[in-house]
This record gives structure tokens, sequence and C-alpha cells, in this order.
């Protein structure tokens, strides 16, 4: 009587729908790019810095340059792909609209 019951419980739920399983949530992939954009960037970019001005005050200024190089190059990629980002979305706008 009892599993009767719940076998019939079970089939009107599953006819109503309210077993079905929630939608999944994606990952909220702009809240991570934000969050290292705005908190983990400005760290690494102090702690270069302190590294270069340690350098600088001990008469390494050669190796300065050539930290200082690698880094502005560095950052040129970063905002070449971000660049490339924008710019492959807007063609796959123009592209299937």
């Amino acid at each position: 009587m009892i599993a009767t019951e719940l076998v019939a419980q079970v089939a009107a739920a599953l006819q109503q729908g309210t077993l079905a399983a929630p939608e999944p949530k994606g990952i909220n992939t702009e809240g991570v790019v934000t969050f290292f954009a705005s908190n983990i960037a400005p760290i690494l970019l102090a702690i270069l810095g302190i590294i270069f001005i340690g350098r600088a005050s001990r008469g390494e200024i050669s190796k300065v340059l050539t930290s200082s190089a690698i880094a502005i190059v560095g950052l040129a990629f970063i905002a070449g792909a971000a660049t490339l980002f924008f710019v492959g979305d807007y063609l796959i706008s123009l592209i299937f609209t």
C-alpha cells in the first residue's frame, strides 16, 4: 500500500516536472577576469616595481632596463590578445547577424 502510493506520487511529480534537474550554471568568466584585472595584476606590477627599484639602487641599471623592456613587451602581448578577442567577437557578430 505504501509502495503504490509512493510510486503514484513519484509518477505525478515526474509528470509535473518537479523532479527535473535545475539548469546548470556556467562559470562567470567576466567576474574572474575583472577580479584578476582589479586585484591580482596591480599586486604583481607592484612587486615588479619593487624588484626594479631594488636592482636600480644597487647599480644594475642594464638589468633593470632589460627587465623593464621584457615587462613592457609582455603587457603589449596581453593587450594584443584582448584586442584580438574583441575583434573576433565583432567578426562573429558581423557574419552571423
